[in-house]
């Protein structure tokens, strides 16, 4: 009879104090969490930039749809840390021209590489979108808008001005990625 009531006691007071600190089980965290309450997101919409340059070029521009962001990678065949500058515009223009891109879109993020490129016109199509975004939650396009005395400018047209984050990931072999998340909701 004792052992039944401290292993009653035991298990009933380690229930209450999983409940008390909030910690569920996890059939109860699958039942209770959808994937948008998991998507915390703190990294404003303010610009980002390094002040950095370099002389590898950009090699590939692609697009990947994750669960709380879209994602902008630009692969460069070398280092590019620091050699970047991602901001929101009233509209994205041509480097050396000035003249407007018509990116679709509510926001518009002038996303500048000081990085050249070449090949270009084997990067992107024939109205100067590198990617295919349709069916994104967040991005609407991404096209060229030039590339100009050692840095390449691309213009990612987004839903809205929503928070965004960017970040250098090395690799493969001696290349590296820059990355630019834009966040579904803030």
């Amino acid at each position: 009879m004792r052992r039944t009531a401290r292993a009653l006691l035991v298990t009933t007071a380690a229930a209450v104090l999983t409940a008390a600190m909030g910690v569920w089980t996890p059939s109860q965290a699958n039942a209770h969490t959808t994937p948008s309450s998991t998507c915390s997101v703190r990294w404003g919409s303010l610009p980002k930039a390094g002040p950095s340059m370099t002389t590898a070029e950009i090699t590939n521009v692609r697009a990947g749809r994750h669960t709380c962001f879209d994602r902008l990678v630009i692969d460069v065949a070398g280092s590019v840390a620091g050699a970047y500058s991602v901001r929101y515009v009233p509209a994205v223009t041509f480097d050396g021209s000035g003249d407007p891109v018509a990116l679709r879109g509510g926001a518009f993020l002038e996303v500048i590489t000081r990085a050249p490129i070449i090949a270009t016109d084997a990067l992107f199509d024939d109205s100067g979108r590198f990617v295919d975004v349709s069916g994104y939650r967040t991005f609407r396009d991404v096209k060229w808008a030039g590339s100009f005395e050692g840095q390449t400018t691309v213009g990612l047209g987004v839903r809205a001005r929503l928070p965004f984050r960017v970040f250098v990931l090395n690799g493969p072999g001696s290349g590296s990625r820059l990355v630019v998340d834009v966040a579904h909701r803030w």
